[in-house]
């Protein structure tokens, strides 16, 4: 893997950068292609830059009305769950910008399993240019897991080695809980036009240094897996997530 990687001092200041570069890339689509089409990520990482993003420094910089939303991955729990990837970001983020709601395109996490991950290939589907099965994100915003998963691809899942399907849902244990998600698969998130992980914190610095500088094992290290095609692929990490890669 050669990607681009960049470290910072702080969580703080990788935000701050994560919100330059998204309002650079959502400016040059809108641009470029008349929209900007986005996959979000879950966990804490990117709450600082949602928090961001919807302040004033960030807000009007963004020309919502052509945005586009979609998740990498969901849990299977209703939307006002404080579980929910989309009940965060709609709560720090989207009750503050004018986003149309019909480009709002979130996993029905309320919905049983089956149903929640076809009603997602659907909306995919729908937003596609004709003849394809997904639309290419012109950003897929990432994390990373102290254990190597990145989205609801955890190690050891047969969702790491998907090669069809956009869509799967997880049901295996993780970290001793059931999974119970919808999770978008490796083709999607390698078709996108960029793609930026986001890591923070000094428990992820074991996985951080395997997937960038170990030998390849996407079953153990599953952000391996995510390799874009023709896409560009770009890694923050602040310094404490960094520290056991050695000389850089």
């Amino acid at each position: 893997m050669n990607p681009d990687l960049l470290i910072y001092k702080n969580s703080e200041l990788l935000s701050n950068a994560a919100a330059e570069y998204f309002t650079a890339v959502a400016a040059d689509a809108v641009a470029s292609r008349g929209s900007f089409i986005a996959a979000l990520s879950g966990g804490s990482t990117p709450k600082a830059l949602f928090s961001l993003l919807a302040g004033p420094t960030y807000r009007g910089k963004i020309d919502w009305q052509a945005v586009h939303l979609f998740w990498g991955d969901e849990r299977l729990v209703p939307a006002d769950d404080a579980g929910s990837n989309y009940y965060h970001v709609q709560h720090i983020l989207l009750s503050q910008v004018p986003i149309p709601p019909a480009q709002v395109h979130r996993v029905r996490g309320e919905l049983p399993p089956k149903q929640a991950a076809d009603d997602y290939t659907a909306q995919l589907r729908e937003s596609a240019p004709t003849g394809r099965a997904w639309p290419r994100f012109d950003l897929a915003l990432m994390g990373l897991g102290a254990d190597g998963h990145t989205a609801s691809l955890f190690p050891g899942s047969t969702a790491v080695i998907e090669e069809e399907r956009p869509v799967v849902v997880v049901t295996a244990d993780y970290a001793g809980r059931p999974a119970q998600r919808v999770t978008l698969t490796p083709p999607v998130f390698n078709s996108a036009r960029r793609i930026l992980f986001l890591v923070t914190g000094k428990e992820k610095a074991t996985a951080l240094s395997a997937v960038l500088r170990g030998p390849k094992d996407v079953q153990k290290w599953p952000a391996q897996s995510i390799q874009p095609v023709s896409g560009s692929l770009t890694w923050f990490a602040d310094r404490a997530a960094a520290s056991q890669l050695g000389p850089l």
